[in-house]
Parts: structure tokens; C-alpha cells; sequence
């Protein structure tokens, strides 16, 4: 692997903020990208291809920007990163029996041109610690922005929890599949 900066992915949620490089070939290809962090999965795939031109702001800067070794162009990949508002009581939990809505928005790493929409979100959820799962509804709530409403069952039926997985996918065909074994307990 040579150790010019083609394309560049941070993930600040991994330990130790991960700093991956790498080069990659001219023509564009479909990749795979998966990590696991405490139980949560992700899995990302999108369509990339050899960098021609940089696409980072000061704020992000290319690795060889960081280490001074090189200098190709490079920018992060296209990965559609999830954030989400469990809406959540103090205690971390969530009523039992009843309707409950969580808020997921999809972002990218900061790039200076123009991002992708996500145009697209399935939610699913698990009572049972992921051997089954339902999908919910789910309804768009502005740019990047999903509402998902998910029926709690009563507490004894979800004694694990409540499991989210998430699925979206953005205008060019990136994908990203989530899935949280524990999102929140029930109360």
C-alpha cells in the first residue's frame, strides 16, 4: 500500500479518532467499508474513485497536510454517518406500551463540494436482542432529517431493550446500515 493520500476517512467515534489513507484506483468502483464498535455495527458502500483534485477545508486537512509527506490530493469518502435523538428521559429509558419517536438525521465528513441528500431511510426495530426485527414507519422531517415511530411493547415483552437498525441511502447510491442492539431501555 503506498502511503499517498488518495482519499481519507476519520472516524471520530472510533478510538483513538482512526485516520485511514489510502489510493485508489482511476476508475470508479463500489467498496466496502465496516466497523464494530461496543456492539454497535455499521456497514457503508459506496462508489469511489482515484482522487484528481482536493475536496477538504483547513478544518480537515489531508493526512499529508498533517504528517508533511505528501502531498496528492485527496478528500474523505463518501460515507453517510447517522446521528440520532432517541428523546430519551433522564434515566435513559423510554415508556413502555406507547408510541415513541426518534429523530435520525444522516451527515457526511465536511468536503467543499457539494454533499449528497439521503433520500432514503427504513428503520427496523428488535425486542428481542436482534433475533427478529420489525420495520417501523418512517417519514422524511427535512434535509438529511427522519422521523421514526416505533410502538414499545410492554416491558416485559422488550426485557433486553429496544434494537434500532437503520438503513438509508443518499442521492449518488451510498448506503450505510446501522444497527444499535440496545438503543434504549423501557421504563
Amino acid at each position: 500500500m503506498l502511503l499517498a493520500a488518495a482519499a481519507t476517512l476519520m472516524l471520530s467515534g472510533c478510538k483513538g479518532g482512526d485516520l485511514v489513507s489510502y489510493e485508489l484506483p482511476a476508475k470508479s468502483a463500489r467498496y466496502t467499508f465496516e466497523t464494530e464498535t461496543d456492539g454497535v455495527s455499521t456497514v457503508w458502500r459506496y462508489s469511489s474513485a482515484q482522487v484528481t483534485k482536493d475536496d477538504t477545508s483547513t478544518l480537515s486537512p489531508c493526512i499529508g497536510e498533517l504528517t508533511g509527506g505528501n502531498e496528492a490530493a485527496c478528500r474523505p469518502e463518501p460515507l453517510i454517518f447517522l446521528r440520532y435523538d432517541l428523546g430519551l428521559a433522564l434515566d435513559n429509558t423510554v415508556r413502555a406500551g406507547e408510541n415513541h419517536q426518534v429523530t435520525v438525521v444522516g451527515y457526511y465528513q465536511e468536503r467543499l463540494t457539494d454533499l449528497p441528500r439521503v433520500t432514503s431511510l427504513k428503520a427496523e426495530t428488535s425486542f428481542d436482542g436482534g433475533r427478529t426485527w420489525h420495520q417501523v414507519s418512517t417519514k422524511a422531517a427535512g434535509r438529511n432529517t427522519f422521523v421514526t415511530t416505533i410502538r414499545n411493547p410492554r416491558r416485559d415483552q422488550a426485557a433486553q431493550g429496544v434494537g434500532l437498525r437503520i438503513s438509508a441511502t443518499d442521492s449518488q447510491g451510498n448506503t450505510v446500515r446501522q444497527t444499535i442492539p440496545t438503543a434504549y431501555t423501557l421504563r
